[in-house]
């Protein structure tokens, strides 16, 4: 059991360190960049 121990309590500080921020690219230039990169795919699958 002490493997398991040690991955879920790795893994809970993790989580802990992603809610406590600290980004270094804000989540709003990652959506950008998400909606950008789709619509230009979709404008080389439509437009074409």
């Amino acid at each position: 059991m002490g493997r398991y121990a040690r991955r879920r309590e790795r893994v809970y500080r993790q989580i802990e360190r992603d809610r406590a921020g600290g980004h270094k690219i804000p989540t709003w230039v990652l959506a950008l960049i998400l909606v950008l990169f789709l619509g230009g795919w979709l404008y080389l699958i439509l437009g074409t």
